[in-house]
């Protein structure tokens, strides 16, 4: 605004300077005050002009805002209007759709129940049908039940004379059954019978079959008790012999040991039960005669010698 009053303000001074120069003579000072007060008041109203005029421009502007303002705010409602409408429309439409599809599926599911009750109604005649022909296929069955009801005359009416015949076939069957039921307690109990005696001659069987290898391992064991026997009577007569032997050797070395020891004037030192002792006695008794004996056969030079060996 300071912008465009100065440019007016140049403006109006341009004119002025390119008003004609008049004569400094006769232009009087007081009219040229009033000229310039014109000019200031003209300028003054000029500026208050465009003052008004950038008021009135400034009113106009903010209320166009307002307006603006006004018309964003109805746009804005306009849209959250149209925008709830929408939601609401595609809410309905799809509610309409849901119940389109609810409508179709009941839809379908009364036919498939019409179709399944056609069905059944269309077994219900049929199993109508088919009593109906059993029913006149019968009825000859009903003429002869009461023929036999007049003919018999025990009872009132066909049922009960049929409920006396039920009882007497229930009856018949339950005998049956019993009997039945004892044909096939007496055929599991001749098969347990026979089970029994074939596992009887296959336990006899085998027992027989124990008994002969009981019998042959008894033979067995006799001869290996004969055998043992004879080994035994052979090893006691053997024992004997030998203890009779040494008996004798025992007393043998005895005898040896009592006339080497008399003969060669030996002390008897050792007990009559050691018979090693009496060995080794005789011994050294035996070597001794042998070196008296190869004594009395060597010359004289060599009795020295002989006589250090026997010494030793």
């Amino acid at each position: 605004l300071e912008e465009h009053l100065r440019a007016a303000f140049r403006d109006k001074l341009r004119l002025l300077l390119t008003v004609p120069a008049r004569d400094g003579a006769t232009l009087m000072l007081s009219t040229r005050v009033l000229l310039k007060r014109r000019e200031v008041a003209e300028v003054e109203q000029e500026l208050q002009s465009q003052r008004e005029e950038f008021r009135r421009r400034m009113e106009r502007l903010a209320q166009r805002r307002e307006q603006l303002a006004r018309r964003e705010e109805e746009q804005r409602d306009v849209v959250l209007k149209y925008d709830a409408f929408l939601k609401a429309a595609a809410a309905r439409r799809e509610r309409a759709l849901r119940r389109a599809g609810e409508e179709r599926a009941r839809a379908v599911a009364q036919g498939t129940e019409a179709a399944r009750l056609h069905r059944e109604l269309e077994g219900l005649l049929q199993h109508r049908e088919r009593l109906a022909r059993r029913l006149r296929s019968l009825r000859r069955f009903g003429d002869y039940l009461r023929d036999a009801l007049a003919s018999i005359g025990q009872f009132q009416d066909v049922p009960a004379m049929l409920v006396h015949f039920g009882v007497l076939a229930e009856a018949r069957a339950a005998l049956a059954q019993e009997a039945e039921a004892g044909q096939e307690r007496l055929a599991q109990g001749r098969a347990r019978l026979q089970r029994y005696r074939e596992e009887m001659s296959t336990e006899l069987l085998g027992t027989n079959n124990e008994l002969a290898q009981l019998h042959a391992r008894l033979e067995a064991a006799r001869q290996d008790v004969l055998q043992w026997e004879s080994r035994w009577a052979y090893v006691q007569s053997t024992a004997t012999q030998k203890t009779l032997l040494l008996g004798q050797i025992k007393l043998a070395v005895l005898n040896l040991f009592q006339l080497s020891t008399a003969w060669l004037r030996i002390p008897m030192d050792v007990a009559l039960e050691n018979t090693e002792a009496q060995l080794d006695m005789l011994l050294l008794c035996m070597r001794g005669l042998t070196d008296i004996c190869a004594t009395s056969r060597h010359p004289p030079r060599h009795r020295g010698a002989m006589l250090s060996q026997s010494q030793e």
